[in-house]
């Protein structure tokens, strides 16, 4: 029986073809890494999963000074392993929790924190959707979307960090999204406001600045719209 594990790697620049009896996940931190597994030959970047099942023959390559979280697992949760998926993008709370990752297994050896760790990795695993490989541009914007929702978000700006016009930008957000960018940007704010009024006592302006609106009625309206009941209803 494998042992379920998370460890930080490298790869080499000549790498050869193998394979082995247990699944594996790779997730960049930094840089990017060249994969050729199943159908799918090319880039894994930051934000990003590489999904390579048990026995299935596989190649990576990366600049010496990428790295990246490694999980060579047992069994996948049911999302991945039913998934056709070869590669998919991950959401901002499994992004930032391989930070923390990286930083614990440099610095200390404590078994138990060790399979915490990885319980938790495995519970965040759970909750992604398994979108498609998105295009880099887009997941440039959904980045500085997740990192900057206290800001006033405007599509022209998203666009331009894209690097496309303002109606390039909204067709191929729907296009890899399903949805338009500013329903994805309140679906981001309204997930964040819900879990600030659950897990802490801020003030309601507050987590309302935290979440964009700087004026406190139109988060309350905001709020209101989405789930059906004001914030100051929200049971914490």
């Amino acid at each position: 029986m494998v042992k379920n594990l998370l460890s930080i790697r490298s790869y080499s620049t000549k790498p050869a073809t193998h394979s082995h009896p247990f699944n594996q996940l790779v997730l960049p931190l930094r840089g990017v890494i060249n994969i050729r597994v199943g159908d799918f030959n090319g880039k894994v970047a930051p934000g990003e999963c590489v999904v390579v099942k048990t026995d299935a023959e596989h190649l990576f390559t990366a600049d010496a000074q990428a790295r990246f979280v490694v999980a060579d697992m047992q069994d996948l949760p049911d999302n991945i392993n039913y998934s056709q998926r070869i590669v998919f993008a991950i959401n901002h709370s499994l992004s930032c929790y391989l930070t923390f990752i990286e930083s614990q297994l440099e610095n200390k050896i404590n078994e138990k924190v060790e399979q915490s760790m990885f319980e938790m990795f495995t519970l965040l695993l759970q909750e992604q959707p398994i979108l498609a490989k998105i295009d880099h541009r887009i997941g440039t914007a959904i980045s500085f979307i997740e990192q900057n929702m206290m800001k006033q978000l405007q599509i022209k700006n998203l666009a331009e960090l894209a690097c496309l016009s303002e109606t390039q930008f909204k067709k191929l957000f729907k296009q890899e999204t399903n949805t338009t960018v500013m329903k994805y940007v309140t679906k981001l704010r309204m997930e964040k406001a819900q879990a600030l009024l659950t897990h802490t006592d801020y003030p309601l302006p507050i987590i309302g600045e935290k979440v964009g609106y700087q004026e406190p009625s139109a988060f309350s309206r905001k709020f209101s719209q989405y789930f059906g009941f004001p914030p100051n209803k929200f049971k914490r």
